[in-house]
């Protein structure tokens, strides 16, 4: 049974790693956030400590070493921008660390904490689940046992936020990284985890609240479009009443994940167990794609640009 820390525990994505942590037979000693309303916690570890101050639960982690208890790995499912700091905490207290994505915004921030891996003999493992979906796998498998070819893929990904997203810290580019960083980054690892590295990186719109643009990749060409705006949604999901639509088709032939989303950290946390949980190196190639497309200037529509941009506003 492996000693569990965790920061961030009244966020959304917490319960998923709440489950993980129970689910593989493990124990969540101690957590810590700003937000005091945590009775979710109840239902998977109802002894586990909880402090409001990061302090405090740096405090306690510090006692249990002392004693000879330490934790052996810190959960952070804190906002974006404190991943690096909280990542260099749970390194430098001698744990390793789980953390959510993007596991950094900054390209830079991987090199500082790659060396800090090399200095204290732990590992940065974070949070890649769509490369655990049987379709995700089977689609893997396709194309790298399939012939040489070049494929035209469509990525599309609309999920409709609230007035408070953009008042939240997602809204602030600083803190999220932006929209293609903070709801893409998943998809963007996905095409390239099965379909290559970037060759070619286009931009053709990149607003608060949506981005559109165009990859190639070593095996594919790919038109991809992110937004947040209602209005964008296709009619074939404000006809189901659906405020979410994802979409990837692969030579015109649509690629099914929308179920089996459940299960995936449980999955991810028992790679992590049997040390083949995936780290920096695997996550840096998602990482430099969206801040080159946070700073790039976006050319409009021109060339090959997604089709939802016709109806887009």
């Amino acid at each position: 049974m492996k000693r569990f820390a965790m920061i961030g525990a009244a966020g959304y994505i917490a319960d998923r790693h709440m489950k993980a942590i129970k689910e593989t037979g493990n124990e969540l000693i101690c957590a810590s956030d700003k937000f005091d309303v945590m009775g979710r916690i109840d239902s998977y570890f109802p002894e586990c400590e909880f402090f409001l101050e990061h302090e405090n639960l740096d405090k306690y982690m510090d006692d249990l070493k002392m004693k000879g208890n330490p934790i052996d790995y810190v959960t952070i499912c804190t906002p974006n921008f404190m991943h690096p700091s909280h990542i260099r905490f749970a390194l430098r207290n001698g744990a390793n660390a789980i953390c959510e994505k993007p596991l950094v915004i900054y390209p830079e921030d991987m090199h500082i904490i790659k060396d800090i891996e090399g200095e204290t003999g732990k590992r940065v493992n974070t949070v890649l689940q769509l490369r655990y979906h049987p379709t995700i796998l089977a689609l893997k498998k396709k194309i790298d046992e399939g012939e040489n070819k070049i494929y035209d893929i469509d990525l599309s990904y609309i999920t409709t936020r609230g007035k408070w997203y953009m008042k939240s810290w997602k809204g602030d580019v600083q803190k999220s990284g932006g929209v293609a960083t903070n709801i893409g980054i998943h998809f963007f690892d996905m095409i390239t985890w099965i379909f290559g590295k970037v060759k070619e990186n286009i931009v053709h719109i990149y607003n608060p609240n949506k981005a559109a643009g165009f990859m190639q990749l070593e095996k594919a060409r790919v038109r991809w479009f992110l937004s947040l705006d209602y209005n964008d949604l296709p009619k074939v999901a404000t006809d189901k009443g659906m405020r979410t639509y994802r979409s990837i088709t692969v030579d015109g032939e649509e690629v099914e994940f929308s179920g089996g989303f459940t299960d995936l950290h449980t999955v991810t946390y028992q790679n992590i167990l049997n040390g083949n949980g995936y780290g920096i190196d695997d996550a840096a190639e998602s990482i430099i794609l969206t801040d080159y497309v946070r700073n790039s200037k976006p050319i409009g529509m021109k060339g090959n640009y997604h089709p939802f941009l016709k109806s887009s506003k």
